[in-house]
């Protein structure tokens, strides 16, 4: 009896899904429709713009990388034409204050408001440029880089902690003396001797050195100075301070830094590779919780390549 019940029901099982095969075909678009539709559509938006916003910040990295490779090879032009390789360190910024003062002639249109002056293929080409503190030393710090002079900026500051002068300094025989690039000069002591910002805190010792200087301010003293003025970014600037006081202590005496602050091209690369380095970490930490936690698994860059390459290869074949 079993074995003539089994006999029955196939035949009968046959005959059902012949009389409905309208029914059979709905149920199975219905099962694909749920089995191919994305669990986590969320995290599936979430991977495609982290891998956009990826491929975006490497192709800005490599615009700056060249962008500043053009830029140093303009500035070690610039340097191997004005400063003598073999000379000393002093004999070095003498002739870059030289060439500052007497060089060839320079445009003198004034840029317009909008146009940077942390460009040195701007602050070296406009006499306008390296009549203002600022712009010079921008050239200044750049020039001395390409020469091989460790160099930063100095800001004088005011009891208000506002800018009233931009100096700069350069490290000579282990000591950062400064160097007032707007005035062409090196501050000197009574005996000759290359003075720091902590002996021109010194009243007598600056009014000796600032005499030698036609048109010197006697308000652009030492008592205050900084590198680096992080509070114009208002309240950003506390917390940002402390955070780089704390985990990165001497950041602001960093000649990396200056540069970077006097250099447009140098700040992007380094920005732009900082900022490809992080979307990478957050590749990689979506794509750890996709695979150990969704049960998802994307597709590799790898496998996608190799899958266009053999559909072109199909194609043109």
């Amino acid at each position: 009896m079993r074995g003539g019940s089994a006999a029955r029901m196939v035949p009968l099982a046959a005959e059902a899904a012949k009389d409905s095969p309208g029914k059979m075909s709905s149920m199975d678009k219905s099962s694909t429709a749920t089995t191919s539709s994305d669990p986590h559509p969320l995290f599936r938006a979430v991977w495609y713009g982290a891998n956009c916003l990826l491929i975006l910040a490497i192709l800005a990295a490599t615009y700056s990388c060249v962008w500043e490779y053009s830029t140093r090879r303009y500035l070690n032009g610039f340097s191997d034409a004005i400063v003598p390789e073999s000379s000393s360190a002093q004999e070095k910024i003498e002739a870059i204050l030289n060439w500052m003062s007497h060089g060839p002639a320079r445009q003198d249109e004034v840029l317009p408001t909008s146009s940077p002056d942390r460009d040195p293929t701007d602050t070296l080409n406009y006499a306008s440029l390296l009549q203002v503190c600022g712009s010079a030393t921008n050239a200044f710090v750049n020039l001395a880089d390409s020469a091989g002079l460790p160099a930063r900026r100095l800001l004088l500051l005011d009891s208000r902690r506002m800018t009233r002068h931009v100096v700069a300094e350069v490290a000579v025989d282990g000591r950062w003396i400064v160097v007032d690039p707007a005035f062409r000069a090196i501050f000197r002591g009574a005996s000759g001797e290359l003075l720091t910002r902590e002996e021109l805190r010194n009243p007598a010792v600056f009014a000796a050195a600032t005499s030698r200087v036609h048109g010197y301010d006697p308000t652009y003293t030492f008592d205050v100075t900084a590198h680096v003025r992080i509070s114009r970014l208002r309240f950003a600037g506390i917390p940002i301070r402390h955070f780089l006081d704390r985990f990165v202590p001497g950041w602001e005496d960093s000649v990396t830094v200056s540069l970077m602050l006097e250099r447009e091209s140098l700040a992007a690369m380094v920005i732009t590779l900082l900022l490809v380095a992080f979307l990478a970490l957050v590749r990689i930490g979506l794509r750890w919780y996709g695979e150990r936690r969704l049960g998802v698994r994307p597709v590799r860059i790898r496998q996608q390549f190799r899958r266009a390459l053999h559909a072109f290869v199909d194609t043109a074949g």
